[in-house]
């Protein structure tokens, strides 16, 4: 086992929060580009919108298919290997002759893009020391915040700089690739992989989806991330359109909001020994709640404001809900793990197509209700949670 700290632990850390990071770039970037693709293909915003639906959809769906490949082939070569023809797919998208040509290869793209988030929590656990291990995971997660705010701001910056959309994709995807060059070398190889056995997985998914600890939380990650990460489809719409009328680059920057979401990461532990997890998660809910508001102004600073508070609430609430998964489990837990991951990026291909009548309707206004919605479904479930964990400890109490 990798021990914390050493040389070979720093290369494969490096390795796996680089390749991360460069998912999540090729994953958002297409987000700050929506209102430019509407102008030249002459789309809805909900049309838009299927850039970045199709490829969280086709990431969605090949999560638990890579999970599967890779613990029957192993881990790196299925982690690398992905992310390379995904980054190469990427460069593509620069040369699509069409609209519909862009949203299927963004699938493929997704499906492929799932190689590495599929894999690399397993390849820690086996590879690293427990103490290697807690302190990789948070470098990973961090890297995957860093990843998406990277694509965004890059993306909306390249498309202003260069001239298009198309300059978005080509750029990034050609920096990507020379970053994924560095990884076949930094990244260790496996050294204690055992391939899985046949049979077993199909019926602890099934359990998994059954079980009342897991399905609530399940939809909870989902439906919050439905709402959280479309909203800013809309925003950029509202802000890019007179009277405000802000340049792609300014609507990549708007994703520099997320960074209060890296800090409610690295505090969430603290909150959640502190408070309890179900009633940091309900008032994770709250505050994002409260800080949607801001939506109904119309005013950019306010606008601004709401982002912010979304964004810290989004990710203490999805912290929240990752560590119930990993708590309530025994047995499976990498399947259990990957099914919530499922949820939460269906939850993202669906989200434009949720808050659109809402837009269509009431602009930003009607956006805000629309998540309000949401949110109080989501509530819902969380005390749901919280009233199983009393009875479940008024059951294990002696006496």
């Amino acid at each position: 086992m990798i021990p914390l700290k050493t040389p070979l632990w720093w290369r494969a850390t490096l390795a796996l929060g680089l390749g991360s990071m460069l998912v999540f770039v090729n994953l958002y970037l297409a987000q700050p580009l929506l209102p430019l693709l509407a102008r030249d293909f002459q789309l809805s915003a909900l049309q838009a919108s299927w850039a970045l639906s199709a490829a969280t959809l086709g990431l969605a769906m090949g999560l638990l298919f890579w999970a599967r490949v890779a613990d029957r082939m192993g881990r790196k070569r299925i982690m690398l290997g992905c992310l390379l023809v995904a980054i190469a797919l990427g460069i593509l998208l620069a040369l699509v002759p069409d609209f519909t040509a862009l949203v299927w290869l963004r699938w493929v793209q997704g499906f492929f893009l799932a190689g590495l988030p599929a894999t690399a929590v397993a390849y820690m656990g086996e590879e690293f020391s427990p103490q290697a291990l807690v302190t990789s995971i948070g470098i990973y997660i961090a890297a995957n915040s860093l990843g998406g705010i990277a694509g965004r701001v890059l993306g909306g910056l390249t498309a202003q700089w260069f001239g298009g959309w198309q300059a978005g994709f080509l750029v990034l995807g050609l920096v990507s690739l020379l970053l994924w060059l560095p990884l076949t070398r930094l990244l260790p190889a496996s050294r204690h992989f055992v391939p899985a056995k046949k049979g077993g997985s199909s019926r602890a998914l099934l359990a998994h989806i059954k079980n009342p600890l897991l399905w609530p939380v399940y939809l909870v990650g989902g439906l919050n991330f439905m709402v959280f990460l479309n909203q800013f489809t809309y925003v950029a719409f509202f802000l890019a359109a007179p009277p405000i009328a802000l340049a792609p680059a300014a609507l990549g920057l708007l994703f520099l909001t997320y960074l209060t979401g890296t800090l409610a990461s690295g505090i969430s532990g603290l909150l959640i020994h502190r408070l309890g997890l179900c009633q940091t998660l309900l008032g994770a809910i709250g505050l994002m709640a409260v800080g949607n508001l801001g939506l109904l102004s119309g005013e950019l600073p306010l606008i601004l404001l709401a982002l912010l508070t979304d964004s810290f609430a989004f990710f203490l609430a999805h912290a929240c809900a990752s560590s119930w998964v990993g708590r309530s489990v025994q047995d499976h837990r990498a399947l259990a793990s990957s099914l919530y991951l499922v949820f939460y990026y269906l939850g993202a291909s669906l989200g434009g197509l949720y808050l659109y009548p809402f837009w269509d309707r009431g602009g930003l206004t009607g956006v805000a209700w629309g998540m309000m919605g949401v949110l109080l479904v989501t509530a819902g479930l969380s005390l749901r949670l919280l009233r199983q964990e009393k009875r479940a400890r008024a059951a294990m109490a002696p006496g």
